[in-house]
């Protein structure tokens, strides 16, 4: 049933590639942001799991 549904769609062949080129170029620019990103902002995200949660919330009596 779903052979014959993907059949019936006109260049049904080009969707993989096109999601294929997606996740490459998302992949790509993911990597190069690693590498390009300061040190003192990954020192910075690797503390967030610590911190007290007080500093978030100073607004409460």
């Amino acid at each position: 049933m779903y052979k014959e549904v993907l059949r019936s769609i006109e260049n049904v062949e080009v969707f993989p590639v096109v999601s294929l080129v997606i996740f490459v170029l998302f992949f790509i620019g993911i990597t190069i942001w690693t590498i390009r990103v300061p040190k003192d902002v990954i020192d910075h995200m690797s503390s967030l799991p610590m911190d007290d949660d007080n500093k978030l919330t100073d607004k409460q009596p």
